[in-house]
């Protein structure tokens, strides 16, 4: 099967929409380029059908080197058939590639191999053929130094009997068919380790047994890592005997002496080759699809949080809570630029309250701020309620921001680079300042398995879960477009076409040029050729430039375009931006072209419409209920406001101002089935909750939404 016919399979996509953007894809072209900029060759295909095409592609890519490699070995061992090499050429997954090579596979030193040095093959193949009337007269002619007795003569015939059992493709793919549908996945706990503190929160899993098949992604990953951290022993199993009794009916075809050696040589194949191998098999693809379940709800949850809403260019009193060691205090300007840092005592032990009330006072005014970012770790309570009863002269908008991988930003080399004379508690509460200005740009300095809005982050494929989350974060900064004036190195490298080298050439071509007038003059960064150029530039907005397009998400190829209708219409192109309704008498159907077409034409006008906006909501503000101050103060039945922080495939979880976050499963989303959480509710969304369940012992909070 050739590679567009395969993606057309397994995608169900148009094949000349597959094919232009394999083509695309194959000139190095972005996924946010394409989706966004060649509409006309993909059909309008969105990020996820070409993100589908890129993955199928790759797998296909994958699955022909393998085939390759197989073929150049059986090859080198001289054993490869026109009937064996079509079979590899007409595989269509890994699984049966590797059964068709399994025979002929090196292996290391087994029963059966060392059963062929000592001459037993012959033996086995007439067992085999059940024809043997004597089988104890035959296998004496084997007897010999190595094999000294008949039985020892038949064992090793049957090593090698097994083994072709274990190699017969019918009977493994027969076997994962009973894996597959039937298997169940059981749990026991460690008796050394029942009254360990640490096992207590796998409780649920001391004796535990489910269908492997219907067991969900989370309770199969919360399995394996308690598994992993040794408090429990897992096992998979099926109907033993059932599957040996189908293996027999497909082996043995009559009732003598060689059949009951066969019969013992295919019990010794399953208990000892097969099913370890074909369980183990399941369980790695139970584990992938758990992962590919856990990788999807962490960038979905990644792509929620990074296109949360930002305050905008707002003058920024941040504040990283904290007792005995203070709370650290740092003034950004509306760009986000450092403007001064202290550290304030209001709590226990030095209690020092009145002196950081007057000390916030001053800093508000002398620095004109206009809101209050407070990290929500220890001490954040406290901290957001006499900060909200101090009179300020102009009005000034609390929020409590999370500080979520703040720790890690502060301690990385992005965090000395920007800020070398300052420490990390510095850089800690500059971190939540920025995030509440622009959510998106301050993240995207975080390793994202950072932040905390996954399940099981750790215990997932880290390449595929690093791919899918950097994919996230490209389209989330490729959505919005960034100003390429006052972008950071960490998020110009996102930008299509970009990358980190040339995102620091960026920096040093503008700290040493200054600011980029027109999006021309990026050109001149050194290593950002034509390639690259045309993959950035739309993303990239230049504000108050000469020419307004700069500043719009309007790509530089279609600039003549937009001349040429300006000039059809006797306007100039800064007339007729934000100007909705001249832009909706444009006959769009009059500059269709073989390179441009109406889904084209029709991006160019909504964006001239709303040039440069950006398209997140705007942040707002919010207040814990002050009463509950830590999970004892709960009661069932009790309305709360809170914030979702984080959702997985069993529910959400809710922050409602104390060190515990409460769960909603998602049987007490609504009171219709929820197949997606995310469908219900959104990161970061401000909802009310009751309390249905608190256990201050184990330190769980159920609750249910209200709205």
């Amino acid at each position: 099967m050739q590679l567009l016919s395969y993606i057309v399979q397994q995608t169900r996509l148009s094949s000349k929409s597959v094919e232009n953007t394999i083509s695309l894809l194959n000139e190095a072209c972005t996924i946010p380029f394409i989706s966004r900029y060649r509409k006309e060759m993909t059909g309008n295909l969105d990020e996820v059908e070409i993100g589908d095409i890129l993955r199928y592609k790759e797998l296909f890519e994958a699955l022909e080197k393998r085939k390759k490699a197989i073929l150049k070995a059986l090859e080198e061992q001289d054993v490869l058939t026109l009937e064996l090499e079509q079979k590899v050429n007409n595989s269509q997954d890994l699984i049966a590639l590797e059964d068709l090579y399994l025979p002929f596979k090196k292996k290391r030193k087994t029963k059966a191999e060392t059963a062929r040095l000592q001459g037993l093959e012959p033996l086995a193949k007439m067992m085999m053929s059940q024809r043997v009337q004597n089988l104890e007269a035959t296998a004496t002619k084997y007897i010999s130094k190595e094999v000294e007795t008949i039985e020892t003569v038949l064992e090793g015939a049957r090593f090698i009997i097994a083994e072709w059992v274990n190699e017969r493709t019918d009977i493994r793919n027969n076997i994962r068919q009973q894996i597959e549908r039937f298997a169940t996945i059981s749990s026991k706990v460690i008796k050394t380790k029942i009254d360990d503190e640490k096992a207590q929160k796998f409780k649920d899993y001391f004796d535990w047994n489910e269908s492997l098949k219907n067991i969900p992604s989370h309770r199969f990953l919360a399995i394996l890592r308690a598994e992993k951290e040794g408090f429990i022993r897992v096992k998979i199993e099926i109907d033993s005997e059932k599957a040996i009794q189908k293996m027999e009916d497909r082996i043995i075809r009559t009732q003598n002496e060689c059949s009951s050696e066969i019969q013992l040589a295919i019990q010794d194949a399953f208990k000892r080759l097969l099913f370890p191998s074909l369980s183990n098999e399941a369980l790695s693809i139970a584990k992938e699809k758990a992962d590919e379940d856990a990788i999807t709800v962490f960038s979905k949850n990644l792509k929620q949080l990074l296109l949360g809403a930002p305050l905008g260019e707002k003058r920024i009193l941040a504040i990283d809570p904290g007792f005995r060691s203070g709370c650290k205090i740092v003034c950004l300007n509306a760009q986000g630029d450092l403007e001064h840092n202290e550290t304030i005592y209001p709590h226990a032990p030095q209690n020092n309250l009145i002196e950081a009330i007057k000390k916030i006072s001053f800093l508000v005014d002398a620095h004109k701020i206009e809101a209050i970012a407070i990290g929500n770790g220890t001490a954040s309570r406290e901290t957001e309620q006499f900060v909200k009863k101090i009179q300020f002269k102009n009005q000034v908008e609390v929020f409590v921001v999370s500080e979520a991988g703040a720790s890690i930003y502060s301690a990385s080399k992005i965090a000395r680079d920007e800020f070398p004379t300052f420490d990390v508690t510095v850089r800690g509460s500059i971190s939540i300042g920025r995030r509440l200005q622009d959510p998106l740009a301050e993240l995207v300095k975080i390793d994202a398995k950072s932040i905390g809005v996954g399940q099981y982050q750790h215990d997932v494929d880290q390449t595929k879960l690093k791919k899918s989350l950097d994919t996230v974060v490209e389209s989330c900064v490729n959505t919005i477009g960034i100003n390429i004036n006052t972008a950071s190195e960490s998020l110009l490298s996102y930008v299509s076409g970009i990358g980190p080298k040339i995102a620091q050439n960026i920096i040093i071509y503008r700290n040493e040029n200054g600011s980029f007038t027109s999006r021309t003059a990026i050109k001149k960064v050194p290593s950002l050729g034509a390639k690259a150029f045309e993959q950035a530039a739309g993303f990239l907005r230049i504000k108050n430039a000469k020419n307004p397009l700069d500043d719009s998400a309007v790509h530089p190829e279609n600039y003549t375009l937009v001349d040429k209708i300006a000039k059809d219409i006797k306007k100039n192109v800064a007339d007729f931006i934000g100007n909705k309704e001249l832009l909706n008498k444009i006959p769009l159907k009059n500059y269709i072209s073989t390179t441009v077409g109406l889904p084209t034409l029709e991006d160019i006008i909504k964006e001239l419409e709303k040039p440069g906006v950006d398209p997140r909501a705007k942040a707002k503000m919010f207040s814990f209920d002050a009463t509950i101050k830590t999970i004892a103060d709960l009661r069932i039945g009790q309305l709360l406001p809170g914030i979702v922080n984080n959702i997985t495939n069993f529910g959400c979880f809710v922050d409602i101002g104390i060190k515990e976050s409460g769960l909603i499963h998602v049987s007490n989303l609504s009171d219709t089935f929820v197949k997606d959480v995310s469908a219900i509710v959104n990161l970061q969304q401000q909802i009310i909750v009751k309390v249905l369940e608190v256990d201050v012992v184990r330190k769980r909070i159920q609750l249910a939404l209200v709205k």
